[in-house]
């Protein structure tokens, strides 16, 4: 019956081009959704992701990188008689408005994240190269994501602007800079904790660390906790655990996160709505030959497989062209700074979803036709 299968498409191929392009349809939806769902929610872990620390130290409870809130200096001390602890560093967040002068332009909310300036740095480490972290040593100096210069009133590097009444200056352009919920701006840790003012003042909202091996994060990170409380309120997390923490949160915490999960299992159901029918209108376009089948002795059974493997093959086809499709969608949305994101495990889900669609699809489509009498089809 394979080969049944298989000719059946080649030699009909036209007829069974709507439930291809209506698969690759689906497969599309899916993708896409998914690449901005973890693009979108994957920016609110960009802090820890864009760097190279193993553990991240702040204050207890905190849900999300940008609610972190001061703890205080002693705890950098303990963390460096830390005999696994090979590095420390501070790390300040300040939440600060952008004024750029330009009248249309208006304030901006801005998070300005105030990092070391020294060559092994581990914030930003992975997205901020040492010549344009060196730039940053000059007071008043700050680097912002090249996608942000609009939003913030700017032409290029060289602007000036003020953030929170202090004046800073745009000594360079990044990228990858991009977060969720407003717009990322570096400077030094001498210029973000002259900005924020008294509440710089005694501790830093993070302290980052490096490990001597990334085994021993599980183990450092619950010492630490167990003698929480001995340098002032704190809580320490490995770096993938505090990543995951942050997208939970904004994923599965606030409205904006359960928005997107909706509208994408409204995805799945148009994906399936389209298939089945597709599907359906394939199998009663072919109800004759069926019931010619089952009159020169082929059961129904064996007409179902039929129906099945085709769906595979299509389904398959359909995927095949799908990523293709998806990939060019996605490199083109990465071309205009659109934060979208694609893992082996995502794209996994996605083939399984559209196979099951694909699969759920012919079997309730064939159903009809193994219900109905051969004689009635051959009048």
């Amino acid at each position: 019956m394979i080969a049944l299968a298989r000719k059946t498409l080649i030699y009909e191929w036209r007829r069974f081009l709507p439930v291809l392009l209506a698969v690759c349809f689906s497969g599309v939806l899916l993708m896409v959704q998914a690449a901005l769902v973890l693009g979108i929610f994957g920016t609110a872990a960009l802090y820890v992701k864009a760097s190279s620390a193993d553990l991240w130290v702040g204050f207890p409870g905190t849900q999300s990188v940008n609610f972190g809130r001061k703890i205080d200096a002693d705890v950098e001390m303990r963390l460096r008689m830390d005999p696994a602890v090979l590095q420390v560093e501070p790390y300040q967040w300040v939440d600060g408005d952008w004024s750029s002068g330009k009248t249309e332009a208006g304030s901006v909310s801005i998070y300005l994240s105030g990092i070391s300036v020294q060559p092994d740095a581990m914030m930003f480490s992975k997205v901020l190269p040492d010549r344009l972290r060196q730039l940053l040593r000059e007071p008043g100096a700050v680097i912002v994501d090249s996608a942000d210069l609009e939003t913030l009133g700017l032409t290029g590097k060289g602007g000036r602007a003020w953030i929170n009444t202090h004046p800073v200056q745009v000594v360079a352009v990044a990228s990858g800079l991009r977060g969720l919920g407003g717009v990322n701006v570096l400077a030094s840790l001498d210029t973000a904790r002259q900005i924020a003012g008294a509440d710089a003042e005694g501790g830093s909202t993070y302290y980052l660390a490096r490990l001597e091996t990334p085994a021993q994060i599980p183990a450092v990170r619950d010492r630490l906790n167990a003698q929480a409380g001995q340098a002032g309120p704190m809580e320490a997390w490995g770096a993938g655990e505090f990543a995951s923490r942050s997208q939970r949160y904004w994923l599965l915490d606030t409205g904006a996160g359960m928005a997107v999960l909706f509208m994408a299992v409204i995805v799945c159901l148009v994906g399936a709505v389209i298939t089945n029918q597709s599907f359906a209108a394939v199998v009663a376009g072919s109800a004759r030959e069926y019931a010619t089948l089952n009159a020169l002795g082929a059961s129904r059974g064996a007409l179902a497989r039929v129906v099945v493997e085709q769906s595979c093959l299509v389904g398959g086809l359909g995927m095949l062209l799908a990523a293709l499709v998806s990939g060019a969608l996605l490199l083109l949305a990465g071309a205009y700074r659109v934060p979208v994101a694609m893992t082996p495990w995502a794209a996994l889900g996605c083939v399984v979803l559209v196979a099951l669609m694909a699969l759920l699809s012919s079997v309730m489509a064939v159903r009809g036709l193994l219900r109905t009498d051969p004689a009635l089809l051959l009048r």
